[in-house]
């Protein structure tokens, strides 16, 4: 039976990473440079967490992953940036919006590189969710968003669901050690760029660009994902999936009322068409439930 305790834990998990967008937002400095530091701490928080609860690293699970772990790990740094440039460029809650398009690219690749079978509920749902992403672009409207920040949105979205596809093919150790080397993985990806990119000598942050940056490395990064591995492993996978959703409704509700993004009538219908579709997709079906 599901725990209550965990399913506050993944609804945890969900707020905070909602709310990225907002701290983004407010730290002045480049995207591949914040990218690192959330990859840097958020690694550094889990070894703690791995340390104190006195685990030990399966390292011949972790060699024998190694290059899955690595390639992952640069894809995710370089969906930070994405996303986060993606901020930059249009609204926090368009861009956020525009990534949670990666579960449909993964159900369209599915068939190819994991030889599942994809329902139809599954493609008419993948289909309802690039209408809705269409409608918030602003193609069929005069003031469109910036396409500039719905691209790399979408750039994002495909990375992440590279990641998921190739998570698939990662077994024999823990979700909190595949994270653990993802993550640094992810900043020692980023850091050549940043070395080769970034003045690091010009580089200033006042007190609250620090806190901002420990809050986006700890706790949505570290704390965040602690909660939701410490979860998701015991919660059913539907019942998950669900709770995700918690994520693009808080950016879009925080984003309106912080930030005074506009909220559209196209914007809303894109929401629901993106939000709605990828629910659907993920609830069990009637006979499903009844095999239960």
């Amino acid at each position: 039976m599901e725990n209550t305790r965990d399913k506050l834990k993944l609804i945890s998990a969900m707020l905070i990473f909602g709310t990225i967008g907002i701290f983004r937002n407010h730290i002045p400095l480049s995207s591949s440079l914040v990218a690192c530091i959330r990859g840097a701490v958020g690694a550094l928080f889990l070894l703690i967490v791995i340390l104190c609860k006195r685990q030990k690293l399966n390292l011949s699970g972790i060699k024998k992953n190694f290059p899955l772990l690595c390639l992952s790990g640069i894809f995710i740094g370089i969906n930070w940036i994405l996303l986060f440039e993606a901020y930059r460029y249009t609204a926090v809650s368009t861009a956020t919006l525009c990534y949670y398009m990666a579960p449909v690219f993964v159900i369209i690749v599915s068939p190819f590189l994991l030889k599942e079978k994809v329902t139809a509920k599954k493609w008419i749902c993948a289909g309802v969710s690039v209408i809705g992403m269409t409608i918030i672009s602003g193609v069929f409207s005069d003031a469109s968003s910036d396409i500039r920040g719905i691209l790399l949105a979408l750039g994002a979205a495909l990375l992440y669901a590279a990641v998921i596809i190739i998570n698939k093919f990662i077994s024999g150790i823990s979700n909190y050690e595949k994270t653990l080397i993802q993550l640094a993985a992810a900043a020692l990806a980023i850091l050549p760029y940043v070395i080769l990119n970034e003045d690091i000598s010009s580089v200033s942050a006042g007190i609250s660009e620090i806190i901002l940056l420990a809050a986006v490395g700890v706790v949505h990064t570290g704390i965040a994902y602690t909660l939701y591995f410490g979860s998701i492993e015991k919660l059913e996978a539907h019942t998950a999936a669900i709770f995700s959703y918690i994520d693009p409704v808080t950016a879009l509700v925080l984003s309106t009322v912080l930030l005074r993004e506009p909220f559209t009538a196209a914007k809303l219908v894109g929401s629901i068409l993106i939000l709605g579709a990828s629910l659907v997709s993920e609830l069990p079906s009637r006979k499903h439930s009844k095999e239960k």
